[in-house]
């Protein structure tokens, strides 16, 4: 079985989630804050911001406590 292949966006900034885009947003502040409530509420999941204009992916990660 062969999964759909999302292409990544061409400007702005996508969450990435376990290797899948899921949503893309305008603004770098826009996509953390939703990765970072994302990362709290699922912590396990390998959630990383992909900037479109550097093609560059940032792994978010949570402060230990």
């Amino acid at each position: 079985m062969v999964a759909a292949v999302r292409e990544l966006p061409a400007s702005g900034y996508a969450i990435e989630v376990d290797g899948l885009m899921k949503t893309t947003f305008a603004t770098s502040a826009g996509a953390r804050a939703g990765a970072v409530e994302l990362k709290k509420r699922f912590p396990l999941l390998c959630i990383r911001i992909y900037d479109a204009e550097a093609d560059v992916r940032e792994e978010i990660r949570l402060p230990q406590v």
